[in-house]
Formats: C-alpha cells, sequence, structure tokens
C-alpha cells in the first residue's frame, strides 16, 4: 500500500512541475494545486498508513489507545487543505484579473509588457507631481 501512495505521490508532483513550468497562468495555478495536494497526501502518509481506532480518547482515559491513529499529521492536513484551497482561490483570481485587463495569459508575453529597466538597472518610477494617484507625502515636498 505504501509503494502506490508513493508512487501516487511521485505522478502528482511530476504532473505538477510539469504544469508549473507551463507558459499558460492558468495551468501554472493547477500545477501548484497539485503540488500542495502531494505535499498534503505526503504529510498523511508520515501518520501511518492502515485501519486503525480514531484518534479519539475513550471515557475515563486520559491517553490514547496504542492502535490509535496518529491525530498529529491529521489536523496539519486538514489545515494545510484549508491554506491550500485559500491560495489556489486567490491565484484563480488574480490570473483572471490579469487575463482581463491584458486580454492575454501567456507568462512570455505578459513578462514583454513591463517597461523596460532606467539606465542604472533600476525600475523606472513614476515622477509623484505627474502620477493619477500621487502619495500625499510626496505633494508636501514638492510644494
Amino acid at each position: 500500500m505504501i509503494w502506490v501512495l508513493a508512487f501516487a505521490i511521485g505522478a502528482m508532483v511530476a504532473a505538477g512541475v510539469y504544469l508549473v513550468l507551463a507558459r499558460d497562468l492558468l495551468r501554472v495555478v493547477i500545477g501548484v494545486s497539485l503540488i500542495g495536494a502531494a505535499a498534503n497526501l505526503s504529510m498523511f502518509v508520515a501518520g501511518r498508513v492502515g485501519t486503525m481506532n480514531p484518534p479519539v480518547v475513550p471515557l475515563g482515559e486520559t491517553l490514547l489507545a496504542a492502535d490509535a491513529a496518529n491525530p498529529l499529521p491529521q489536523a496539519l492536513v486538514l489545515t494545510a487543505i484549508v491554506i491550500g484551497m485559500a491560495l489556489t482561490f486567490f491565484s484563480l483570481v488574480l490570473v483572471l484579473a490579469i487575463s482581463q485587463e491584458t486580454a492575454n495569459n501567456d507568462s512570455e508575453k505578459l513578462r514583454e509588457a513591463e517597461p523596460p529597466p532606467a539606465a542604472n538597472g533600476q525600475p523606472v518610477l513614476e515622477d509623484a507631481t505627474t502620477s493619477e494617484h500621487p502619495d500625499p507625502r510626496a505633494l508636501q515636498e514638492v510644494r
């Protein structure tokens, strides 16, 4: 059983890396989600695989039974699933906003849309007096 799970985790990581290296932003999001699911599965497998008693302390006792499942990996995986879903949904919204703003979701074409760096290699910053939304502190310095 452990070999099947190890092979499944390896296949998920391989598919996730393949998708992350793609140029399409939606594939990148799916790849990151797959890698997160593989990490969750590997953490869950670390907590012993097999048929065990649930990690519940019986009434009147203070310790888990010896053949009970380890509750720590289960709690960590449950938390990681919630965080991974939030990351996936945020990434999907971000990709959707980028696609609507630029009418493009190819990462190479998005890189070409960036302004070139200045002569000193630093990013070009807008002048505080000509920007549409100036910083109030910068305007006070100009006056």
